[in-house]
């Protein structure tokens, strides 16, 4: 691993991808004196950062001191101590390809983004070890940490994991501020299954609460949830005590009731007769939970593994199904033992 000495004057990182987690953790890098240098696949955006140290699309009241932009992987990566991934999962293994040639075989790079990719069934870090080789340099980020809250220094916890414990210690003590603790693990899957199948629960919970049914309908959707997320990580080799921890309950409970959730707001305007359509051309951005729909009930379709939320979230998004119709149908299934399986 060829992480830079951290006493050196000042550090490099690439960060690949200019969204607002993106921006948030370039900021965060920046203000720790770390020199960053942010991909943005917008033609525009690297001269806008540049010139007034803000993104002109993202957090836009946000400061970015240390933080370079360019459009070009090469000029990103150009000496990069490590790689930071944050694009969105449909387009990780593009985006990786396209970066390989120009990160060294030991390079450690960490993935924010969260998802299942559409066909193999990978997760992110499967697709990174893929198209870059190396699972034990392969990390990834996940926890309850909004964007909005992580610019403004708002305290906060998150987990790393990798596979190799010199990586998962590299990117904590990178990540790591006064504001941000970071925890590691090993269980690289755990983290990955959870944090796609959240994002379905957020969009379940963001139509219970648009349709007025209340507390315990919420936290019995979130509670069930959880559930499924930990009967699928299983399935998947993860361990079950992840889906307890920051990367699971804890980025749920964030994901399904803040007011910065996309997911939740995706769930909301589905409530209210909106697409998903509608969606993206109002917030301009992807909810990862629309995809996740397909992608999380496919491996758990695969696995014989049951995901009643997942599943009717599934029609609803893919199939038109009504948002009542939805309530309706989870209400309607048999009454089983809490812990059955």
């Amino acid at each position: 691993m060829n992480a830079a000495d951290n006493t050196h004057a000042q550090r490099t990182v690439a960060v690949i991808g200019s969204g607002s987690w993106g921006t948030a953790i370039a900021r965060l890098l920046g203000v720790k004196g770390v020199h960053v240098r942010l991909w943005s696949h917008g033609a525009d955006t690297p001269a806008a950062i540049n010139a007034t140290h803000r993104n002109p699309r993202y957090l836009r009241d946000v400061e970015l001191p240390n933080v370079w932009c360019t459009n070009s992987y090469e000029e990103a990566c150009a000496d990069a101590e490590s790689v930071v991934i944050v694009t969105p999962s449909s387009s990780m293994r593009a985006n990786a390809r396209a970066l390989a040639p120009f990160i060294g075989s030991r390079t450690p790079v960490v993935v924010l983004s969260k998802g299942i990719e559409a066909g193999t069934g990978y997760t992110m870090a499967d697709v990174l070890v893929e198209e870059l080789g190396g699972a034990e340099r392969i990390a990834v980020l996940s926890g309850p940490n909004h964007a909005e809250e992580i610019s403004r220094e708002i305290p906060a916890a998150t987990c790393i994991a990798c596979v190799s414990e010199k990586c998962a210690l590299y990117f904590q003590e990178l990540f790591a501020t006064d504001y941000l603790r970071v925890y590691t693990t090993t269980d690289v899957i755990g983290v990955e299954v959870c944090a796609a199948a959240k994002n379905i629960v957020a969009i379940a919970n963001g139509m219970v609460g648009a349709m007025g049914l209340g507390d315990n309908a919420s936290a019995s959707l979130i509670t069930r949830g959880c559930m499924e997320m930990s009967r699928l990580a299983v399935a998947m080799g993860g361990n079950s005590q992840t889906c307890m921890g920051l990367a699971g309950m804890g980025d749920l409970i964030a994901t399904c009731t803040s007011q910065h959730s996309r997911n939740r707001t995706l769930g909301e305007m589905l409530a209210q007769g909106k697409t998903l359509r509608d969606f993206e051309e109002r917030m301009h951005q992807i909810a990862e939970g629309a995809v996740a729909c397909k992608t999380v009930t496919d491996a758990a379709r695969a696995r014989g593994v049951e995901m009643p939320i997942a599943e009717v979230m599934r029609r609803v998004l893919w199939e038109d199904l009504p948002a009542q119709d939805a309530v309706r149908a989870l209400l309607a299934r048999p009454n089983k033992p809490e812990f059955h399986d």
